[in-house]
């Protein structure tokens, strides 16, 4: 290993080696005012990818749900 990997290299108890020390910490954004219309934008986009799937599905078999009908 070079240095720079065996300076992250931890020991943990039990002397098991851990090369990531470190653990990300969560951040906590307080005002997240524009939460509801990102959500409603991402939701949109996934009705538009389902209807793109729909028309997709049905113009390649012929049927509105393949295997169902």
């Amino acid at each position: 290993m070079t240095s720079s990997t065996q300076d992250q290299i931890t020991t943990e108890s039990g002397n098991r080696q851990n090369i990531f020390p470190v653990e990300a910490q969560p951040q906590l954004i307080e005002n997240y005012s524009s939460y509801v219309e990102d959500a409603e934008k991402a939701n949109g986009r996934w009705a538009m990818i389902g209807f793109v799937a729909l028309i997709g599905s049905y113009i390649t078999t012929g049927q509105i749900i393949p295997g169902v009908f």
